[in-house]
């Protein structure tokens, strides 16, 4: 008996023609360089004594490698810097795993559990993502102020450990394992805490990995809110540290370029060695609901 061929469909890409094809990439090219240009300035700014960033005309590369001297000045200026680093990691670690706990609890509920009002409640929660935060800092303001937590952790780390968007994010992966697998280990005797945390979990490494990479972006990236209740260089964040670099008279960009450029690089490490997981987490949410 003959085999029979199977159906093998060519890629979607090899069915573009070629002028296309070459419009894409260099649309994408074009992309690529907007978006990389800023970080190279960064990097060379960060190494230019200040004579060389205010001439003209612009030259890229440095002609007195200064990253030294650059750095030796930044700390002379701001000698709490690395403080500021590690105010802002602490931040960020507690931001992220608090966002783990509740979110990953609330986003299972909702793709499991059936119960009075739960497509309205989940409805109401993606509307916070319409709802600018500038809106609300007062009121969180004057919450955390009657808390007391003025000036500590808890103000910057409290009020972030929750995301409409991370809720939304891990409900779509939760909704693409096998609901079977969910239903064998409840025979076994698994509670729902069990299953969440042996089956579930395990199984959303990519959403959770892109849960990771958001997140941690956003809380080591976060401005006005700890500019707002903090005060001190105890719990002052790496951001608010670099702002404060700016006087009232002139602007040392020497200083801000390398600030800025410490405070960059764990995020382009962190993004290098999970981008993988992150394109998976976000291409697997999008898949059905």
């Amino acid at each position: 008996m003959l085999g029979r061929r199977g159906n093998h469909q060519t890629p979607f890409y090899d069915r573009i023609p070629l002028p296309t094809v070459g419009v894409i990439l260099t649309v994408l090219c074009a992309g690529a360089v907007v978006m990389v240009l800023p970080f190279l300035w960064m990097v060379s700014s960060a190494c230019k004594p200040p004579a060389e960033i205010n001439r003209l005309p612009v030259t890229w590369a440095p002609q007195n490698v200064s990253c030294a001297e650059n750095l030796q000045a930044l700390y002379a200026t701001s000698p709490h810097f690395t403080r500021y680093m590690l105010n802002t990691a602490f931040m960020t670690i507690g931001r992220t795993l608090g966002q783990l706990v509740t979110c990953s609890l609330a986003a299972y509920g909702f793709a499991r559990f059936r119960f009075p009002g739960s497509n309205l409640i989940f409805a109401v929660l993606l509307g916070l993502l319409m709802v600018p935060f500038q809106a609300i800092v007062i009121p969180e303001y004057l919450l955390i102020r009657g808390l007391g937590w003025l000036d500590l952790f808890a103000a910057i780390i409290v009020p972030g450990t929750f995301s409409a968007f991370a809720l939304f994010l891990l409900r779509q992966s939760f909704k693409q394992i096998p609901l079977e697998l969910e239903e064998a280990a409840e025979i076994d005797g698994a509670n729902p805490l069990q299953i969440l945390w042996r089956i579930v979990l395990p199984l959303s490494t990519p959403a959770l990995a892109a849960f990771a990479v958001i997140t941690v972006q956003a809380a080591w990236n976060d401005f006005l809110w700890p500019l707002v209740v903090t005060t001190s260089a105890e719990t002052r964040v790496v951001t608010v540290g670099i702002a404060l670099l700016q006087g009232q008279r002139n602007t040392p960009w020497n200083l801000l370029m390398i600030g800025s450029l410490l405070a960059t690089l764990p995020m382009l490490v962190m993004f290098a060695l999970l981008q993988r997981y992150f394109i998976e987490g976000i291409s697997m949410s999008g898949l059905k609901g």
